[in-house]
């Protein structure tokens, strides 16, 4: 089975790469001419684990491929997947211009059955607006050829992004059509042999799934944080509440670890996104505004615990970071809390020193020079007034505090994660502030 990708961004390298291990032969579409020529010399423009491998493999073994010509692959695939960027608008509703840009170079391009799939996170409706561009631009040539739109939102973790799609608790498929629903069933049986948990929906159930799915793991975070916050204040431990209300199984444990925020390409995205597609609909999502806004209060937390700490007064004071990325085992910084924290101690007039593992490069490209890179974790508290913990990189779990003692101006750790042990902390002798407790 042949298939094409377009957008060789996070999603569309993560699905091509997948696919080509299951055998299907893939070509991943980009514009980006210098991205394109760096895939095909192997070299990935992103991190997650796993992923350089088994695009090597599938690169050398010639079953993926990397090219920036739609139009020169699609005689060859039955399945074009859109997975192009939706960034979110100056009204925090998705941009869909990259989207349709995609329809519309598919209808001027086939000339035998295809389905365009749109793998991007788009609002309800989009697929019809995708399906007008198509015809549109065979209207134009003059042609009747036949087709068909559907939709396969992902769900993909960053930081696990590999191991979910080959092993997938769930597909989610949107058709309209059986001869559409026949192939994403041949195209995904090889994922499931033993338990095939595709789900087939109508396309605007599917749209809405992605979104609904996100912004219920956005609403635990938050609620988690509102209740985190409110247990500093009446004297309660967050995380015996958290295991209280986990051990319920109506409720469950996952995604109820409070922190300084949530961030990444999916949630505050997609949350915005919706929240924007009901104002369309003139219907107004309370919940999700409030979710929203918990969450960018969040986001200024560690600085705030830490200017009490300092009553006020920053200005000269070095800061350490540990973590850039918004979550570990990635190095993507999209609406990180770091962002957010580092322009507060600077603005405070804090000399700010960062470490990540993996996220350094992207930090620079970001903010640049305006904060000092760490050569590693260590080197960052050298004379530090405060360590700032903001991603819970394993690395970060068990340093050695004795090092840390001994480098670090004053000994004060405000952990934004919880990672850290209270009683372990004062036995070092270290001022120790947390979420929630």
């Amino acid at each position: 089975m042949n298939v094409a990708v377009v957008g060789t961004g996070y999603v569309g390298l993560v699905s091509g790469a997948c696919f080509a291990e299951m055998g299907v032969h893939v070509y991943c579409v980009d514009i980006d001419e210098e991205k394109i020529n760096a895939l095909n010399n192997g070299k990935i423009p992103i991190y997650e684990p796993g992923l350089e491998e088994i695009v090597l493999r599938n690169l050398r073994e010639g079953r993926l491929k990397f090219t920036t010509d739609l139009k020169s692959v699609i005689d060859d695939v039955s399945l074009v997947f859109s997975a192009v960027g939706t960034p979110p608008d100056e009204d925090g509703s998705a941009d869909l211009k990259y989207v349709l840009n995609v329809a519309r170079e598919f209808g001027q391009a086939i000339k035998h059955y295809s389905v365009l799939v749109t793998k991007s996170t788009v609002p309800v409706g989009t697929a019809k607006k995708v399906k007008e561009v198509i015809q549109q631009e065979l209207d134009k040539r003059g042609e009747n050829i036949p087709f068909d739109v559907a939709s396969n939102p992902e769900f993909l973790k960053e930081g696990a992004a590999v191991k979910d799609f080959l092993s997938p608790d769930r597909v989610v498929v949107g058709v309209d059509s059986e001869k559409a629903k026949s192939l994403m069933t041949r195209l995904y049986r090889p994922f499931m042999m033993n338990n095939f948990r595709v789900i087939f929906t109508d396309i605007p159930s599917a749209e809405m799934i992605k979104y609904a799915a996100n912004s219920m793991l956005a609403t635990r975070i938050s609620f988690m944080n509102d209740i985190a916050n409110l247990c500093e204040l009446v004297g309660a431990d967050v995380e015996m509440v958290r295991r209280g209300i986990g051990a319920d199984t109506r409720i469950g444990r996952k995604f109820l670890y409070p922190g300084c925020g949530y961030g990444g390409s999916c949630f505050p995205k997609d949350v915005k996104a919706l929240i924007k597609t009901a104002q369309k609909m003139g219907y107004d999502m309370r919940v999700l505004q409030a979710v929203e806004d918990v969450n960018e209060r969040q986001k200024q937390l560690v600085f705030e615990k830490l200017n009490r700490y300092y009553n006020g007064d920053l200005k000269g004071k070095r800061v350490a970071v540990w973590g850039l990325a918004f979550k570990p085992e990635t190095d993507d910084m999209r609406e990180a809390t770091s962002l957010v924290t580092i322009d507060l101690l600077l603005k405070a007039g804090c000399t700010v020193v960062v470490f990540d593992p993996v996220a350094m490069d992207e930090c620079r490209r970001r903010i640049g020079d305006t904060v000092i890179y760490a050569k590693d974790m260590y080197d960052a508290v050298l004379d530090a007034d405060a360590m700032l913990l903001l991603t819970e990189w394993k690395q970060f779990r068990l340093p050695s505090w004795g090092v840390m003692k001994r480098s670090m101006k004053a000994p004060v750790v405000i952990d934004g994660r919880n990672i850290y042990d209270k009683e372990e902390m004062d036995e070092n002798g270290f001022v120790y502030h947390c979420i929630g407790k």
